[in-house]
């Protein structure tokens, strides 16, 4: 019996150590998992009896039983420690409770030792703790064990039972065999082997259990995890699409299944099998990119990320490519190989479109930017350069009266005068290209001036080109210069009538309507069509000729630009149709492709049915009506005395002897001061003052105003080289009768003058 009990404790001392290790590894490797680290304890412990059992023939039985008993208890104690801990319920109550048990305990156990030795009295007390325990741990599983019970915890609660029932069964046997201690012993550590193996068992279930459970939860996580990561990456606005290292594509979420046309409705990013795509991606020039510049090649070809590559995909039939900001990385496996490409879009259509209408706007307004400092020099030019055309053309004039009339100088003059017309024309084109010549505005019905000009037009139609005219009927009015809006359709005329060439084919003035709310009218003009609720004009003309490419395309506009031989062309014709078509309140588009034609198109603003018809336009000598009463003759009976005021002084020479030869007293001087000292000295004496506008100084309106103050019945009139709407205000507030336009020719000058004075012979 005694090798028995030798061989049983050592068979459970091996044990308790596997168990105690296998508790231990499991609360290093998982520390947030709460118990195992007591049942860890509690095999140590158990070990420590069964060590106690072992060396029991060497001590004192009044040390070894109690001790044993005690470390036995401890042992059950700990392992309803661990349970409670699993369970997350609280320990340190528990602990103190149980040393105050076990501290009570152990003068009993000496007591029915060496006072009352009573082998029974020991094994109740023991019996009694230890079912007590059990009870209490029974308590707690029923209490705050999962429900329902798996099999692990089920596996506790019949170890629990098995290890009542053996506690019960041994004290019977004892008790009805009346065996000895030392076969009490043997019988009980057999059992309780047995018992300890399977509550060890059962424990280290629960551990598996909860790791069982941890994996599942932790399975359950990445699971969502992955699909909260899927739906992010499947509701994002960039595209996202994952390559393997083939060029298959194995994932795609919907913003890349939009940007590639495919079906979004019910599609998941990842693909039942990896497909081929085979697409042509373009370029920022709109090329097929090579195919090692594409990112999916180059980050293959580096294993580098690539970034901010901008891309375009090619649209359908008929559509323009949609753009994207791409980016590509590249993902590796556990080894450090390229497991597959990812390729990140962005869309930027939107912004590539407002970047072209903000290029487009950047055009327009360097293209604004010239027409206003081609409007300032043409402003600072013109009062100097007309005075210069205004002198030859007057010397030139007077030259021609002076020779006789076989004199081979006339041909020369002539020349002279021709080209001297041909530099106030450029002049007069300048200033209406900058907006600064007047409008004259009235009533216009844009029909009948399409017809007009092309009656005007078919006298120069080459020979094989019909001039064919398509007009809407009927169409509202529009408010306007006719000069200058005749001056815009036979220019439009000419151009389509050159750009034929020798070809055969149509040129097509087309007149209809727009509505207010079409997207091709900019907002100013649709708000002005709104105002008077009537559609917009639309002038368009089109022609089967040469056409242009996009370089000249973009220079059209642009001031002195022709593509005509040197002395057929200034450059300014389509210049000064988008100033007078603007200063109409008008939009010009114009679109062409070589050897496909031209179309130019104008908008025109319309006006309300009932608008009344503005005041007739003026001429180029702008009158003032500012009517003086009659002036007397001077008192000698001589020819009326006109005062000339210029800072030119080849115009004061010129103008003097012009108006002498006509029979005139001319009086010309070069300064401001002069000509007021003259008026003042002499009021009354002078049938007409005419004097430069743009001097130094004083202008000719400050002149006007002080002459007139000093002699109210003074005819004025003031010369300038360009006339705006302001200037004929401020001549009109001044009290002038008159605004002059400073190149007209010596015999209309002087028509003028004597216009002015005429009511002084009356």
């Amino acid at each position: 019996m005694w090798y028995d009990l030798q061989t049983l404790l050592a068979l459970w001392i091996g044990v308790d150590i596997v168990v105690a290790l296998a508790f231990l590894l499991q609360h290093r490797r998982v520390r947030h998992m709460a118990g195992s680290g007591w049942w860890s304890l509690a095999c140590g412990v158990h070990l420590l009896a069964l060590l106690s059992v072992a060396v029991r023939p060497w001590l004192p039985t009044w040390v070894a039983l109690p001790l044993t008993n005690l470390l036995f208890t401890s042992a059950f104690t700990l392992l309803w420690t661990g349970l409670r801990a699993h369970l997350g319920l609280p320990t340190r109550r528990l602990l103190q409770t149980m040393a105050l048990v076990i501290a009570a305990e152990a003068p009993l156990y000496v007591y029915f030792i060496v006072g009352f030795d009573s082998l029974g009295a020991r094994h109740l007390l023991w019996a009694a703790t230890n079912l007590t325990l059990v009870g209490l741990i029974m308590r707690d599983v029923r209490r705050h064990a999962p429900r329902p019970l798996p099999m692990e915890w089920r596996a506790v609660r019949w170890a629990l039972r098995a290890q009542a029932s053996l506690m019960v069964a041994s004290l019977v046997l004892a008790q009805a065999l009346k065996l000895q201690p030392q076969q009490v012993v043997g019988l009980m550590l057999f059992c309780f082997f047995f018992v300890f193996l399977f509550n060890s068992l059962a424990y280290y279930g629960l551990v598996t259990l909860r790791l069982r459970d941890d994996a599942d939860t932790a399975r359950a996580e990445q699971r969502q995890r992955e699909a909260d990561l899927r739906r992010l990456v499947d509701n994002l606005d960039a595209g996202v699409m994952v390559f393997h290292p083939d060029q298959t594509l194995w994932r795609v979420n919907t913003a890349a299944r939009r940007l590639l046309g495919w079906s979004v409705t019910g599609g998941s990013s990842l693909l039942p099998e990896p497909v081929r795509v085979d697409w042509k991606l373009l370029g920022e020039d709109g090329q097929p990119l090579r195919r090692h510049d594409m990112p999916f090649e180059r980050v293959l070809v580096t294993g580098q990320p690539v970034r901010d590559v901008i891309v375009g995909l090619p649209g359908e039939a008929g559509q323009p490519p949609r753009w994207a900001l791409c980016s590509g990385y590249p993902e590796s496996d556990a080894h450090g190989g390229l497991r597959s490409v990812v390729l990140t879009f962005i869309d930027i259509t939107a912004m590539k479109a407002a970047q072209s209408e903000q290029k487009a706007l950047q055009a327009r307004l360097a293209q604004s930017q010239k027409m206003q400092a081609l409007g300032t020099l043409a402003g600072g030019v013109a009062h100097d350069f007309n005075n210069i055309l205004a002198a030859i053309l007057g010397n030139a004039d007077i030259a021609r009266e002076d020779l006789p009339p076989a004199a081979r100088a006339h041909e020369s003059l002539a020349e002279i005068g021709t080209a001297a017309r041909r530099g106030r024309e450029l002049v007069r084109q300048i200033l209406a290209f900058s907006r600064q010549q007047p409008l004259a505005r009235e009533r216009l019905q844009l029909a009948a001036m399409v017809s007009e000009s092309c009656a005007l037009l078919r006298a120069a139609l080459p020979p094989r080109v019909q001039l064919v005219q398509s007009l809407a009927d009927p169409v509202p009015d529009i408010e306007g210069d006719a000069t200058q809006l005749q001056q815009v359709l036979v220019n439009l005329g000419t151009n389509a009538l050159h750009a034929m060439q020798t070809r055969s084919g149509r040129v097509s003035f087309v007149l209809d309507t727009v509505a207010a709310d079409a997207p091709e009218l900019p907002p100013e003009l649709a708000q002005a069509c709104r105002a008077v609720d009537q559609p917009a004009l639309r002038l368009r003309v089109i022609d089967e000729g040469c056409g242009m490419d996009e370089t000249v395309l973009r220079r059209v506009f642009e001031p002195f630009f022709t593509t005509k031989p040197v002395g057929q062309g200034t450059g300014l014709g389509l210049p000064v149709v988008m100033g007078i078509v603007e200063a109409h309140g008008g939009h010009i588009a114009l679109r062409s492709s070589v050897d496909a034609g031209t179309t130019v198109t104008l908008l025109f603003p319309p006006v309300a049915p009932a608008l009344a018809a503005p005041a007739p336009k003026p001429v180029t000598m702008t009158r003032v009506e500012n009517p003086a009463p009659p002036r007397p003759l001077a008192d000698d009976g001589q020819a009326p005395h006109v005062l000339y005021l210029d800072d030119d002084d080849t115009l004061v020479f010129l103008v003097r002897r012009l108006l002498e030869r006509r029979g005139y007293r001319v009086t010309a001087v070069g300064l401001q001061e002069e000509a007021l000292a003259l008026v003042r000295e002499r009021p009354g004496h002078f049938a007409l003052l005419l004097t430069d506008y743009n001097m130094p100084g004083l202008s000719g309106l400050d002149v006007a105003r002080q002459a007139l103050e000093a002699d109210p019945t003074l005819p004025v009139a003031v010369a300038s080289g360009y006339i705006t709407d302001e200037l004929q205000a401020q001549a009109k507030a001044a009290g002038v009768r008159e605004v002059v336009f400073k190149t007209d020719a010596v015999d209309q000058f002087c028509e003028i003058v004597a216009r002015l004075i005429k009511p002084a012979a009356a």
